[in-house]
């Protein structure tokens, strides 16, 4: 059963836990970890998003986010998606 759609009111707060597939590696160094923040302050600027805390563990991270005024899927899905298409072209360029 699908899990029900998250509550996004106005300046909610959410945490959430995005781990790789399989429990697998998603920031294999510091260049990995570099991009991802990048991504992150620009896009929580973009969206008037606030971080509240964060971590990151080379298979999953925790984010603490205050919704601003993009819906927090629009949020992560930019972030995931990103991050995702960046992994993915470097994996193919060192082939």
């Amino acid at each position: 059963m699908p899990r029900k759609a998250r509550i996004d009111a106005s300046e909610a707060v959410h945490h959430f836990i995005v781990r790789g597939m399989e429990r697998g590696i998603i920031f294999r160094d510091d260049a990995d970890r570099n991009d991802f923040f990048t991504r992150l302050g620009k896009i929580l600027i973009e969206t008037k998003t606030r971080c509240f805390a964060w971590t990151l563990i080379p298979n999953h991270f925790h984010l603490l986010l205050k919704t601003g005024s993009f819906p927090v899927a629009t949020v992560m899905g930019r972030l995931l998606t990103g991050y995702a298409m960046s992994c993915s072209r470097t994996l193919w360029a060192a082939d």
